[in-house]
């Protein structure tokens, strides 16, 4: 079992709940060898949302093991969800690791993410902890689509920035943006390094929508539970991408620290510098020198 000790529940919307854990310095929920679950999610602080209306729930993503989604599915039952749908927002471990307990639930996915989740199944089965088994979606669909959530209209878009396979939430009465991992703090985790030209691309339209809060997966749990980000969250990572791209000719960029290399966006409060990004900026940087 994964102990949920430090799982904590946000409000930080009407309507929308975050199950956040994480960022607890010396706490591990795994092991204390290198794994998925503790150092590239717990360790950076992982929240899934729900959006909840009365006796509908959306769940979006299903957190980062088996006893976490059994925790959302419970609490959510104790607010009076009886009918749960589950949105997926893209195909890495820590968003899909729960899916068993929402096993008699619809399953929402974009396409791509049902091919990349397919495609990942056994290996996801053999990963450190193992996710075992991983639950299939049952619904897929292409381009946007519109859920009604009780009387909350909840838009589901295709958000091409870290993942090929990204699904962000929109809630248009409230301007809120649920972003998966397209947006991240301390700093974007570059996990596709060919594709970071066109993720600025999809950044600079992101900019174009009516946005007045951001909700991210992976960020600071003050900042969620205080209402989340604004849209200098959104420039903030287009000036980190754009210098990492630049890092590819500039050596001196490259040596910088991620406190050094974002210092603008941490001064404004763009951004808030967690240190355990410090390990995801070096990849960053490695990933993007070696592409």
């Amino acid at each position: 079992m994964v102990s949920t000790s430090t799982l904590r529940v946000l409000e930080p919307a009407p309507n929308v709940l975050a199950f956040y854990d994480g960022r607890i310095s010396g706490t591990r929920l795994h092991s204390a060898e290198w794994n998925w679950l503790d150092d590239a999610a717990y360790a950076l602080g992982v929240a899934s949302y729900a959006v909840l209306d009365g006796s509908d729930a959306l769940v979006y993503d299903t957190n980062i093991s088996i006893d976490h989604a059994r925790f959302v599915r419970q609490e959510l039952m104790r607010r009076g969800a009886t009918s749960i749908t589950v949105v997926l927002s893209h195909h890495h471990k820590d968003h899909v690791a729960g899916t068993e307990v929402f096993a008699d639930c619809q399953i929402i996915a974009g396409r791509k993410k049902a091919v990349a989740l397919a495609q990942k199944r056994d290996s996801y089965g053999k990963s450190n902890p193992p996710i075992a088994p991983l639950t299939m979606p049952t619904t897929v669909f292409d381009g946007d689509l519109a859920i009604q959530v009780g009387s909350v209209t909840v838009k589901l878009r295709p958000l091409d920035i870290h993942s090929h396979d990204g699904v962000a939430l929109y809630l248009p009465e409230q301007r809120l943006l649920l972003a998966g991992d397209a947006l991240e703090d301390s700093v974007t985790y570059v996990a596709e390094p060919n594709r970071l030209e066109f993720h600025l691309n999809k950044l600079e339209r992101l900019l174009t929508w009516d946005i007045a809060h951001i909700l991210p997966c992976h960020g600071d749990a003050d900042r969620i539970a205080r209402g989340g980000y604004d849209p200098s969250f959104i420039t903030a990572t287009k000036h980190y991408v754009t210098k990492l791209l630049r890092s590819r000719t500039d050596t001196e960029l490259a040596k910088l620290t991620l406190l050094e290399f974002a210092k603008e966006s941490f001064e404004s409060g763009s951004l808030i510098y967690c240190d355990a990004y410090e390990a995801v900026h070096k990849n960053n940087l490695q990933s993007v020198l070696e592409s």
